[in-house]
């Protein structure tokens, strides 16, 4: 079962979100609410939700690729 909300934390101030992760695209960008911060996956990662959340994206939880 793919779990779509994930917990997005700002490496920067801290400050946690529950966002819905889409299944056909990958999050290249995000912009933290808190501080402004605006986030991008870490070197070797497919996107924000692989390098700053509490799950990964879909695609790398139903092992289809190792990137979105």
């Amino acid at each position: 079962m793919t779990i779509l909300d994930a917990i997005l934390t700002c490496p920067r101030c801290g400050a946690a979100f529950k966002e819905k992760m889409p299944t056909d695209a990958c999050r290249y960008f995000y912009s933290c609410r808190a501080c402004g911060a605006v986030l991008k996956p870490k070197p070797g990662d497919c996107c924000v939700f692989c390098s700053y959340a509490d799950v990964p994206c879909p695609p790398v939880q139903d092992s289809r690729s190792d990137c979105c």
